[in-house]
């Protein structure tokens, strides 16, 4: 071109590049403008000519030798370079090859296919995002926004600000949103449509005008008969007539040039009195079957409240008797003879003489609706058409597809003709826009801003309060959003961001099918269910953190969290009593009662603090801990209380479960509402009940002291004294494991240091009770801080030959399929001293098997060795 032609003086010298090292090969590297994004930075820079070699299938153009018409990637059948290897025999001929040396580096390549791609400099449409000003507010924008984690603020999307680059904003595609940029054939202005009203009004028409009346009342309005079928005879009432007439002194002020009827009997006479009274001459009265009364089928002849009872209330737009024809196909012959009108007639006042059904479909027509649209726009009370009935239908043709909706996507926008104001064509520019400016006006447009909905925007609409999405969205949505919120003058479009890490495989790799390290989501929901997999993402580590898949770590999640969790509930449900579930406070005087509930209190305060914040490992895995808690402390050592009916255990079991139950909802939501749902009753069989159909309608759980009737002081203490107790039992176990003695085993007596005087009985009978020992003793002058007595006397050793052999039951009951609530029968046969020893502990043995008795004699059950004593038993149920 003419304007690149003076740089070519600059073209073949050697200039500076930051992006050539000296050490590597000669240090001098050719430079092709077009071709790279560095090189056209220095080409723009120095004044380089900007001409294309390549043209847009990648071929050389013509020009260029022998190099013309080949593709620039050129292979032969064995994948190996061949326009490569001839550019290298060229220059060798003409002696300008220097040197030959291997060298690797990156180059860009399709993702999906692995196909090498070419960089290519296009024209395009930018957004000028460098502008200082712009830049600025971007920046300060930032500053009041949390991020989680915090330090992408001023890191990655810090950085990408500080660098913000143009945005290049259209695309050369066929899909997308067309760029509304507009450029003048003749004085080559530049236009930007910025609403369908800006496009109507430059929209080239046809200067008609248009006026819809509907037929005076006629004999079938008067009886409220459908009559839809041309040859009926339904004359106008003499009410018709006179409703006719009395419209006359406003039509004449119209000044009608031509009317286009129905050819129907009563809109035929409708027209016929106005053509006479208008004195307009016999061709100025036209009949289009396009205008007639919706074909209602086998409808005809009957009430139209028959007919409405058969369409319905909604979705009928598309429904049609048998016989006749729906709104939709209504709508369509409705329409191309609007659109014909345009075409055939210029500067025409036309005046449009039909029935109610279409001459209310001409307006949905008119402004471009869809079906739902439409069918809201024939519903009784929209939109009326009195008999004669005069109505203006304002209509400039619009991009519309094959149904006559709007619709401003290709072709269909560059099939409606735009005038510049100096009377030259205005021709559309061919590129639609980056899809990523669709994503950042979504805050906007999903609101129709600024058409409808501004104080909705300009109020509490706008900014979000929260947006979630992985990193790579720090220069992909967060960025665009940010970027448009800002170019609207509307500041940042988020108030809060959680920015999430990827998922990688078990060893930290990128998951791809070539790898074939891809793990298939659906079927670990199948094993492991969603919530599980949700709850994982949520607690394996922060969220800004990569996260290793591995599916171990997911196996064990799903049994510490569900499977305890619904154990607790199975178990619940197996003792419930609905009737205690309807006392609102819990009043429970037991010490593992009191610590659950603060326990759960303290749930409650450090779940609601860190979601406040946005922080979600921290409350996810304090909800991992409490189901631990929950399951293998408090429910372990409440079990028997449970069993025999201990109503405040039952309600503050109810209690903990509902309650947990909704801080779960949010990071699991499926095993929430299941929860919830099983333990919510049901009004009509249990009496009234003030829970909501979903956990998710309930409100988030408050920390109540008033729940168990203690200050906050208190509940810190006895947080911390079962801590202590956990601590003593967890070195009790150790001390017994280091000593081989099994736990059920009883022995004498624990020693504690001094300082677990602070614990109080109740405290300390847990800890008699988890250790299996008889006594507590505090003694500060042991060298560990526990110590015990692990000397077993006969009695220790017969207490624990009972305890074997009720376990023994307790397994033959399981094998049977026996229920926990199940009583039964026990029949021994053993020696003196077996018989000796279960009549020593047989209260508690009894007890312990839920048995109603306990008999001695010969029997054929299942043979039982404990020590050196020998037990047949045998059980059998007598009442569940």
């Amino acid at each position: 071109s003419k304007s690149e032609k003076p740089k070519l003086e600059k073209a073949f010298k050697v200039y500076g590049a930051d992006f050539v090292t000296t050490e590597d090969g000669t240090g001098v590297v050719h430079t092709a403008v077009m071709y790279g994004q560095d090189d056209f930075v220095l080409g723009t820079q120095v004044g380089l000519p900007k001409h294309h070699l390549v043209n847009l299938e990648g071929k050389f153009i013509k020009g260029t030798g022998f190099l013309e018409g080949r593709f620039v990637k050129e292979k032969d059948e064995n994948g190996k370079p061949t326009l490569d290897i001839d550019i290298i025999k060229y220059l060798t001929d003409k002696n300008l090859f220097f040197n030959k040396e291997n060298y690797q580096h990156s180059y860009p390549h399709c993702w999906r296919c692995h196909t090498a791609l070419i960089y290519y400099a296009r024209d395009s449409w930018y957004i000028r995002m460098s502008d200082s000003k712009i830049k600025g507010q971007l920046i300060s924008e930032n500053k009041s926004i949390n991020w989680e984690p915090s330090y992408i603020k001023e890191g990655r999307f810090g950085e990408w600000l500080r660098e913000i680059k143009d945005w290049a904003i259209s695309r050369e595609r066929y899909w997308g949103t067309p760029m509304p940029v507009y450029i003048c054939e003749s004085c080559k202005e530049v236009d930007v449509i910025g609403s369908v009203a800006d496009l109507k009004n430059k929209t080239k028409k046809s200067g008609n005008k248009y006026f819809v009346m509907r037929h005076g009342e006629s004999e079938g309005n008067e009886k409220n008969l459908v009559s839809s079928k041309v040859g009926n005879i339904d004359h106008l009432t003499k009410k018709g007539e006179k409703q006719i007439f009395d419209s006359i002194p406003e039509l004449k002020n119209k000044k009608i040039d031509l009317i286009i009827s129905s050819d129907f009997m009563r809109t035929k006479e409708t027209a016929e009195i106005v053509k006479k009274e208008l004195k307009l001459s016999n061709n100025s009265l036209i009949f289009d079957e396009r205008l007639w009364e919706l074909n209602t089928g086998v409808f005809d002849g009957k009430t139209w409240k028959e007919y409405f009872d058969f369409r319905g209330e909604k979705g009928w737009f598309n429904l049609k008797a048998e016989g006749g024809e729906s709104c939709k196909e209504m709508k369509l012959r409705t329409a191309s003879f609007l659109y014909d009108l345009e075409k055939k007639y210029k500067n025409k006042i036309i005046l449009i003489v039909t029935h109610e059904a279409p001459a209310r479909i001409l307006i949905a027509t008119a402004k471009g609706l869809n079906d739902v649209e439409s069918e809201k726009q024939l519903k009784k009370g929209i939109t009326t058409f009195r008999n004669a009935q005069i109505v203006d239908l304002y209509f400039t043709p619009i991009p519309h597809n094959e149904d006559y909706e709007l619709d401003l996507h290709k072709p269909y926008i560059d099939e409606v003709p735009l005038v510049c104001k100096c009377g030259g064509k205005l021709t559309r520019t061919k590129e639609v826009m980056d899809v990523w400016l669709d994503s950042g006006t979504m805050p906007f447009s999903q609101d129709h801003y600024p058409f409808e909905n501004r104080k909705w925007i300009e109020g509490k609409g706008y900014p979000a309060d929260f947006i979630c999405e992985a990193i790579d969205q720090t220069r992909g949505w967060f960025y665009t959003l940010h970027a448009v919120g800002v170019l609207m003058g509307r500041g940042k479009a988020y108030k809060n961001v959680i920015c999430l890490g990827h998922l990688l495989d078990a060893k930290g790799k990128k998951m791809s099918k070539s790898l074939g390290n891809i793990v298939d989501p659906w079927i670990m929901i199948e094993k492991y269910g969603v919530d599980t997999l949700r709850l994982w993402m949520y607690c394996v580590n922060q969220p800004g953190e990569s996260k290793n898949f591995d599916e171990k770590t997911v196996v064990l999640l799903h049994q510490q969290v569900f499977g305890l969790l619904f154990n607790v509930l199975t178990f619940y449900e197996l003792y419930r009593d609905k009737e205690l579930e309807k006392i609102s406070q819990i009043k429970s005087k037991n010490i593992l009662d009191q610590w659950i509930l603060a326990r759960l209190n303290e749930l409650i305060k450090l779940s609601t603090e860190n979601i406040e914040n946005y922080k979600l490992l921290e409350p996810t895995r304090a909800i991992r801990d409490f189901i631990g808690d929950l399951s293998t402390w408090y429910l372990r050592r409440s079990r028997e209380r449970i069993k025999e009916g201990d109503k405040e255990a039952k309600q503050t079991l109810y209690f903990v479960l509902k309650t947990f139950t909704k801080i779960m909802a949010p990071f699991a939501p499926f095993t929430a509402e299941d929860i919830w749902l099983k333990l919510k009753n049901d009004p009509a069989k249990d009496g009234a009940s003030n829970n909501a159909e979903s956990v998710h309608l309930e409100k988030w759980p408050k920390t109540q002291k008033s729940i168990f009737e203690i200050f906050t002081k208190k509940e810190v203490k006895i947080l911390e004294n079962m801590e202590v107790v956990r601590k003593v039992v967890t070195l009790g176990l150790e001390a017994r494991q280091k000593a081989g003695i099994k736990v059920r085993q009883p022995l004498a007596s624990l020693k504690l240091k001094v300082e677990s005087r602070k614990l109080s009985s109740e405290y300390l009978d847990l800890i008699k009770d988890e250790l299996n020992v008889k006594e507590i003793i505090t003694d500060n002058s042991i060298a560990n801080e526990v110590e015990l007595d692990v000397k077993i006397t006969e009695e220790l050793k017969a207490e624990c030959d009972c305890r074997e052999l009720s376990r023994a039951v307790q397994d033959m009951r399981k094998k049977l399929g026996l229920t926990p609530s199940d009583i039964i029968s026990l029949v021994l046969k053993t020696d003196d001293a077996g018989k000796k020893l279960v009549q020593k502990f047989e209260n508690d043995m009894k007890k312990t098997v839920l048995a109603s008795g306990i008999e001695f004699k010969d029997n054929d059950g299942e043979e039982v060795k404990i020590d050196n004593l020998v037990f047949r038993v045998k059980i059998d149920k007598i009442r569940g």
